[in-house]
């Protein structure tokens, strides 16, 4: 395992922040692959949460539909998920939950900025086919030059189900200007984000209905059935383990597939352990992984939309519970916003701030920013730190420097929409929003521990504010 690493404030000077050593233990790199694993089968949100939802059914969680009622069937103890799209809430009632017991939310999202397809997407010019894409959250452009792409997500058939749908093999490709016909890209590529983006797939004349058909041959359906479609690009090449002692991970989707992974993981062991602390007082772990994070989160199955008020009230209301009993809940309640941060760039340093510098290997991080970009407080800090500490894991502090814009994250969203107490933690990497990032390998398996530790529990805040 790495070096257990105790959190002190940094000093500024780089020499004194504490290095990992170079290995991973047993555990973490089982942890690591196993994510690994999950990263190559999910390209697309509703892949993700496809994956997920087996992994809980396996461990005994049962689906439930928002259409039915849940008075029966989501009131006992067990396990129980929700799916809209290519979001999941997903939660373990234990043995003596009331409806007043507090919840114990890991927070995540499922979708990751990348190349999606146009509602017309056949088109071309000079002799090539080519598709027409639009650009979906915050993508570092260049990393989708010249590199092999393959095609996800569902088709939406005329009777209102949805299939899935993965081309997990090179079949598009975005060709950069030769270096002959741009002499001073050297200089400073600047990308049109209309013009230059559009993937090549084949050679002739574009033909209307012919990307449709052929995904829809892909999925086993009919193009005829095929009423809509949710299409993205994402990378063919593989996860895999880089270094001399392979102790970096480098692969899509880092943010933030590695924190519902993370999420999933621990509800699943927190299930097995039946939900409660280690004093035995109840908690109801609870993971909302949500969709749309990279564009703002304004959608049904976005942290700003009712998804998971509507199911956490549900779930109060199947138990018998009243008003009160659900402000008493969401009053003693806290959620972790988990998603990737920013390791300290080694060609870069002079872009972090100067005492505040994570490492990758050294641990989660906590997320703070007095402007409410992320919701992280005092008490909070302290909730972190004791579900760190009972894990047996080292963690660090982020905060941007006062002279770069800060970026945010579900939390705040999180904590303003449901009056609940959030804080923001996550994984530390590198190339955040390119089409391949890099972490370091025990990272998530730290997180995970940390996750795990902090849905069993409690914690120091005890709901006071």
């Amino acid at each position: 395992m790495l070096r257990r690493m105790a959190h002190t404030p940094h000093t500024g000077d780089s020499r004194q922040v504490p290095a990992p050593e170079a290995t991973v233990d047993a555990a973490g790199r089982a942890h690591a692959e196993d994510l690994a694993a999950w990263l190559a089968v999910s390209p697309s949100p509703y892949h993700a949460v496809a994956n997920a939802a087996a992994r809980l059914e396996k461990a005994g969680f049962r689906r439930l539909l928002e259409t039915d009622a849940w008075d029966d069937t989501a009131s006992g103890a067990g396990g129980r998920y929700v799916i809209r799209g290519g979001a999941l809430i997903a939660w373990w009632v234990p043995e003596g939950a009331t409806p007043a017991t507090p919840f114990r939310i890991v927070g995540a999202h499922t979708d990751s900025p990348n190349l999606r397809v146009k509602p017309l997407p056949d088109t071309g010019r000079a002799g090539w086919k080519q598709i027409a894409v639009e650009i979906y959250g915050g993508t570092l452009l260049n990393t989708w030059l010249d590199r092999d792409l393959g095609l996800s997500g569902r088709l939406v058939l005329r009777d209102g189900t949805t299939v899935n749908v993965l081309v997990d093999r090179p079949l598009l490709r975005v060709p950069q200007l030769a270096i002959h016909l741009d002499r001073q890209v050297n200089e400073g590529l600047k990308l049109d984000r209309q013009q230059h983006l559009m993937p090549i797939w084949g050679l002739g004349r574009p033909t209307e209905g012919e990307l449709i058909a052929f995904v829809a041959e892909e999925a086993g359906v009919g193009a005829g059935e095929v009423a809509g479609w949710d299409l993205m690009t994402h990378s063919v090449e593989p996860p895999a383990f880089l270094g001399r002692d392979r102790e970096l991970l480098a692969a899509p989707r880092l943010d933030n597939l590695l924190s519902v992974h993370a999420g999933t993981v621990a509800l699943v062991n927190a299930a097995t352990a039946g939900g409660a602390n280690t004093a035995g007082e109840p908690v109801i772990p609870v993971l909302a992984a949500f969709d749309h994070e990279e564009n703002g989160s304004q959608a049904d199955t976005g942290a700003e939309g009712p998804l998971l008020g509507g199911v956490l009230d549900r779930m109060v209301a199947a138990r018998g519970g009243s008003f009160e009993d659900r402000a008493r809940a969401y009053a003693g309640s806290v959620c972790l916003s988990s998603d990737t941060g920013h390791a300290v760039h080694p060609n870069y340093p002079e872009r972090h701030d100067p005492d505040h510098r994570p490492i990758a290997g050294g641990g989660p991080i906590l997320k703070v920013n007095v402007n409410q970009r992320y919701a992280t407080d005092g008490i909070g800090r302290a909730v972190f730190a004791d579900a760190c500490e009972r894990a047996d894991v080292p963690w660090q502090s982020f905060v941007s420097s006062n002279a770069m814009p800060c970026g945010t994250t579900i939390g705040p969203i999180t904590a303003a929409r449901h009056g609940i107490a959030t804080v923001d933690v996550g994984a530390a990497i590198l190339s955040m929003h390119s089409a391949r990032e890099l972490c370091g390998a025990a990272d998530p398996h730290f997180l995970t521990r940390a996750l795990e530790a902090f849905v069993s529990a409690p914690g120091p805040a005890g709901g006071v504010r």
